[in-house]
């Protein structure tokens, strides 16, 4: 729900999260921004160029919109919610590759992945000067020690804050150099005839992880000759580069919320298939903009969490997408750990009892038709 959130630059400011089905409970900032604007109200932020990186749900963009602002995250999610609470005023990018000159402050809350979190500290590495004054802020209980070291081998000598509400800061000045980025990282997969070029932010990024693997191997050709296929939270895109390898005349199309596994996605495909027609990619919540009967089958492989937030949120939000924009007599087939109960839920949705698929001591994969 709407929340009042007391901002020290000015007038206290109404914030959302987004989307709707996030409102009831959970705010959108935490004590960490709190503690980022409390620290920049005795500056002199007046001229400068500031950049904030995993500004989770606008809060610290808000805040600060009256400033020279760039607001930079991988996630479709806080970027709508960065434009829901400014209504627009600043600039917000979703590439790395978009950061340009010299930033004077760097507020970065700390993401739960590190790998991103190096990748993010070596591309600004080349936007940065010994006079850049860099900020991050965490709750205390996300906080990982590597995050100290990555900051210190590549941005500065790092001193931290008082611990205050759960939340602390780390302070560091730029006297390391330019840094290049290991990653995207290039992988061979088992059955994959090109490696896959997988960005820092794309889920097990390093290995085909197994849950995906046995997906695949239970993704066989006689439920993929069919029009169209949606890979619902693709990842890199191994799902939806399978699918056409069986089938090279259906539609595919690649949906995440990450900005970073869209990418990889559109890279490794066409690495597979060069350019092709019958393929599209859309960064988004789920499918929340798909339109309707427009899939014969969606295939999914649903995360359990976002950013530091765990929970079945996200499943609920690609089932109910996936009903939405199935045709009639349309195909979900769902893998998850076979605890989290995705069959019951499935049958709830849909009316139907679905179908299990495949079924070993970790996994089960099920079917539900339209």
């Amino acid at each position: 729900m709407p929340s009042t959130f007391l901002n020290p630059f000015q007038s206290p400011l109404i914030l959302e999260r987004y989307p709707v089905r996030a409102r009831e409970l959970l705010q959108a900032w935490d004590s960490a921004d709190e503690l980022i604007l409390e620290h920049l109200s005795t500056q002199e932020l007046s001229g400068k160029r500031i950049l904030i990186l995993n500004d989770s749900f606008g809060a610290l963009s808000a805040a600060l919109q009256n400033f020279d602002i760039t607001s930079y995250s991988d996630s479709f999610v806080s970027s709508q919610a960065l434009k829901q609470n400014t209504s627009g005023k600043i600039r917000s990018i979703h590439l790395l590759s978009e950061l340009e000159g010299t930033y004077d402050w760097v507020l970065i809350r700390i993401p739960k992945n590190l790998s991103f979190f190096e990748d993010e500290l070596c591309h600004l590495s080349a936007h940065l000067n010994t006079e850049s004054k860099i900020v991050c802020g965490y709750m205390l209980k996300h906080q990982a020690n590597s995050s100290f070291d990555l900051l210190n081998k590549i941005i500065g000598t790092t001193t931290t804050s008082l611990a205050k509400k759960k939340a602390r800061l780390i302070f560091c000045g730029f006297d390391r150099g330019l840094r290049a980025s290991p990653y995207p990282l290039a992988v061979s997969l088992d059955g994959f005839e090109k490696k896959f070029i997988n960005h820092s932010n794309v889920f097990s990024r390093e290995k085909l992880d197994i849950g995906t693997r046995f997906f695949l191997d239970h993704t066989t050709s006689d439920i993929l000759d069919v029009h169209s296929i949606l890979d619902l939270g693709c990842g890199n895109g191994a799902l939806g580069i399978h699918a056409h390898r069986l089938n090279p005349n259906t539609h595919i199309t690649f949906a995440d919320e990450s900005s970073m596994a869209i990418e990889s996605a559109r890279a490794n495909f066409t690495a597979h298939f060069g350019d092709a027609a019958n393929v599209h990619y859309q960064w988004t919540n789920s499918f929340e903009d798909g339109e309707i009967d427009s899939q014969d089958l969606v295939l999914c492989n649903p995360p359990f969490h976002q950013g530091t937030t765990v929970g079945d949120f996200i499943a609920h939000q690609m089932f109910n997408d996936a009903k939405r924009v199935l045709r009639k007599n349309g195909r979900l087939r769902v893998i998850g750990n076979t605890g989290l109960g995705y069959p019951k839920i499935l049958a709830n949705l849909f009316g139907k009892k679905p179908e299990i698929v495949a079924q070993n001591s970790k996994f089960t994969i099920v079917d539900v038709f339209r």
